[in-house]
C-alpha cells in the first residue's frame, strides 16, 4: 500500500510542470527566463485606462477609445563600440540592462564591417531589450517617476524628439540614475537609449498621450 502512494505522489510530482525560479536580481523567472509577473496588472496602466484614456478622448473630442493613441512598445537599446577592445564590457552591460527593465536582452550586432574602426560584421556591440504589456507600462512608470528625477540638474526631456508618426526617443547618459544599479559595481558609466512606439497617427497625438501619463516636457 506504501508502495503505491509513493508511485502516485511521483506522478502527481511530473504532471505539475515546471516551478517559477529566482533570477540573478531577484526578479520571479517564468520557465522561459523572463521574469514572471504576478503582481497584477502595471499601475500605469490601470491609471491609463481608467483616468488617461477618457481624459484624452474628451480633449481630442471622439467618442471611440480605439481612436486613442496608446503605448505599443518600449525598446531599450544600449550601445558598446568599446565592447570590440573589451568583450568584459558588454558581460556586464547586459547584467545592467536586464536589472533595469527585468527582462532577458538580446545582443546585437554589427550589420557590416567597418575597417577603420576595426570592427568585423556579425560583432557584438550593445544589447538591447523590446518591452510590451504590462513591462512596458511598468518600465515607464518607473522611469517618469523614479529614474528621470534623479539625473542630476533635471528640467525635464525634449518635446521635439519624436519621429514625425508620434513615436519617442529620449536618451540617457548615465545607466546609474536607475534605482536597480549599484553604483559600486559600475566599472564604466554608459549611456542608453529609450525609444516609445505609440499607436499615434502624428507627433502631436503621440505628444498628448507622453504627456498625459506623466512625461515631464521641458516648457
Amino acid at each position: 500500500m506504501a508502495d503505491i502512494k509513493k508511485a502516485n505522489a511521483k506522478t502527481q510530482g511530473k504532471g505539475e510542470g515546471k516551478k517559477a525560479k529566482k533570477g540573478e536580481f531577484g526578479y520571479e523567472l517564468a520557465p522561459d527566463g523572463n521574469p514572471d509577473q504576478k503582481a497584477g496588472p502595471a499601475r500605469l496602466r490601470v491609471r491609463y485606462q481608467k483616468e488617461i484614456l477618457p481624459a484624452l478622448m474628451k480633449e481630442m473630442g471622439v467618442t471611440n477609445p480605439m481612436e486613442i493613441p496608446r503605448v505599443v512598445k518600449v525598446v531599450v537599446n544600449m550601445g558598446l563600440g568599446e565592447a570590440i577592445a573589451n568583450p568584459k564590457l558588454l558581460d556586464a552591460s547586459i547584467l545592467q540592462l536586464a536589472a533595469i527593465t527585468g527582462q532577458k536582452p538580446v545582443v546585437t550586432r554589427a550589420r557590416k564591417a567597418i575597417s577603420n574602426f576595426k570592427l568585423r560584421e556579425g560583432q557584438q556591440i550593445g544589447a538591447m531589450v523590446t518591452l510590451r504589456h504590462d513591462r512596458a507600462w511598468e518600465f515607464l512608470d518607473r522611469l517618469i517617476s523614479v529614474a528621470l528625477p534623479r539625473v542630476r540638474d533635471f528640467k525635464g526631456v525634449s518635446p521635439r524628439a519624436f519621429d514625425g508618426r508620434g513615436n519617442y526617443t529620449l536618451g540617457i547618459r548615465e545607466q546609474i540614475i536607475f534605482p536597480e544599479i549599484n553604483y559600486d559595481e559600475i566599472e564604466k558609466i554608459k549611456g542608453l537609449n529609450i525609444s516609445i512606439v505609440t499607436s499615434a497617427k502624428n507627433d502631436e497625438q503621440g505628444r498628448a498621450l507622453l504627456r498625459a501619463i506623466g512625461m515631464p516636457f521641458r516648457s
